[in-house]
């Protein structure tokens, strides 16, 4: 669990510190784009980031210094000219929220929202609402509370629905004085090509796999009752592809126990979705459906974009990289693959993720794609 009392440069990982010390405090630009693959950080760079520009120390290359009443009212989530724009379902990334990583966190408060699952289910809402954009925006016509830097963080961005991100365009296009824009992207190719063209845009790194495995394991051994050994660890560091804050949150999850939590149920599908798509041609795609449509719809497809990325690279005669200890099943799938048809089953995996995030039927969706997979080993 990460400390918000912690100065910046205990909080920004370590394959992250190039980047923060190559952050030009005395010049910086009105919108920063921050992108790179989900699970690596970002977000906690970015609160870094956010607090450093609001700190009110005369020694810039102390921020934040934790120190002053800014630092301290950012910690406590008091800051009058902090704003953050993020769905329901990322608040708990806020400052004072106990937060581990940078993906979908644990339920809070809930919301109806329409889905294929049971009529009295609630889930928190995904996107940014165009009310939330406009009343962050219009309160920018007002100074700063504190005359300095004003701060609005978004996250992620790729989750504006297209009237907010619209609205943002035009704060871009005319930015108010002393107005810095943290924007943060997991997918930066679905953000508007206009509002990119408008901010300096900054690619977080993935870290090298020794890296990564050491804070992971640093993070870890922290963990009241937590009892995992190095190859547990190793093989789920892979699977997330080398995303050591979406593996620590995976970790804690199961630690916990709460079968309830949107990851716990997420992580329990794709294990079984897994299994499935183990069998090849033998996978009965209706009941995998059934059993894991309630997940979120991204976490599946990202464990398919990646079992299917071993497969293709197995049967080209590579090494598989996210699931190594299934090499044998790989192998054997592989040698019964039609290539022609693996390379549209991929196709259609990179269709369907961009509009993973769409209100679509997830259950038909599912069993589109893993009838498809199955016609993978049928001749």
């Amino acid at each position: 669990m990460l400390d918000s009392s912690l100065s910046g440069k205990k909080q920004v990982a370590p394959w992250l510190r190039p980047l923060w010390d190559g952050m030009d405090f005395d010049n910086i630009p009105n919108a920063i784009l921050l992108h790179g693959q989900s699970g690596i950080g970002k977000f906690t760079f970015a609160l870094e980031l956010a607090k450093a520009l609001l700190c009110e120390s005369k020694d810039i290359a102390a921020r934040p210094c934790m120190q002053c009443e800014a630092c301290h009212w950012f910690n406590t989530g008091n800051h009058p000219d902090f704003i953050a724009l993020v769905p329901e379902t990322h608040r708990k990334f806020l400052p004072f929220a106990n937060y581990e990583s940078d993906e979908p966190p644990k339920k809070t408060k809930a919301a109806r929202e329409d889905s294929d699952s049971e009529p009295s289910e609630k889930k928190e809402k995904k996107v940014i609402s165009i009310e939330e954009t406009r009343s962050a925006i219009e309160s920018l016509s007002i100074g700063s509370h504190r005359g300095g830097n004003r701060v609005i963080l978004i996250y992620p961005l790729e989750m504006l629905r297209a009237d907010s991100a619209n609205t943002l365009l035009k704060s871009l296009e005319e930015p108010p004085a002393n107005t810095i824009f943290i924007l943060l992207a997991d997918r930066v190719d679905r953000v508007l090509p206009t509002i990119r063209s408008r901010c300096r845009l900054l690619t977080a790194p993935r870290p090298d796999r020794e890296i990564g495995l050491s804070w992971l394991r640093s993070e870890l051994a922290g963990v009241k009752g937590l009892k995992v050994n190095d190859s547990d660890i190793d093989s789920i560091y892979d699977e997330q592809g080398g995303a050591p804050y979406a593996v620590l949150e995976s970790m804690l999850a199961r630690h916990h126990q709460d079968d309830k939590d949107e990851l716990s149920i997420s992580i329990q599908a794709t294990r079984y979705l897994l299994q499935a798509m183990s069998q090849g041609g033998r996978i009965n795609w209706l009941d995998t459906a059934e059993k894991t449509h309630k997940a979120q719809y991204a976490y599946l497809l990202a464990a398919m974009q990646r079992w299917v990325s071993d497969l293709q690279s197995v049967a080209q005669g590579a090494s598989p990289r996210y699931y190594p200890r299934h090499l044998s099943t790989i192998q054997g799938l592989a040698q019964s693959t039609k290539i022609p048809k693996l390379h549209l089953f991929w196709k259609s995996l990179l269709q369907a993720r961009r509009h993973e995030n769409h209100p679509l039927a997830n259950r038909v969706q599912l069993e589109a794609l893993l009838s498809q997979y199955q016609q993978i080993f049928e001749a």
